[in-house]
């Protein structure tokens, strides 16, 4: 088995996801890219990578993507978004027009 630092997060441009692998398991998050933004749709996690902080690493790795790129963020994702929401200081990622949905209760 990989230690968790082994477990790294990388972009697939022909597939339009960030990965992450262990043995034959792949952990990804998709993306669209169109003009100046980043739609994140769907995020999968296996049982393989329980507990190992796979799904956060994945959202930082496109956040951090998007950030570097200048690109407003599109969280359709539930995971994404939970995990932007939860967090102010990374709502100005956000596109303005997704940005009232952030508020959390």
């Amino acid at each position: 088995m990989a230690a968790d630092d082994d477990l790294t997060v990388t972009m697939d441009t022909d597939t339009h996801r960030f990965e992450v692998k262990l043995g034959a398991e792949t952990a990804f998050a998709e993306y669209r890219l169109k003009d100046d933004t980043i739609t994140f749709p769907h995020t999968v996690v296996p049982d393989a990578f329980s507990g190992k902080g796979v799904g956060g690493r994945l959202v930082q790795a496109g956040l951090a993507y998007a950030k570097d790129n200048r690109l407003w963020v599109k969280p359709t994702c539930s995971f994404f978004h939970a995990y932007i929401a939860k967090r102010p200081e990374l709502h100005d990622l956000v596109h303005p027009d997704m940005r009232e949905g952030l508020k959390v209760p």
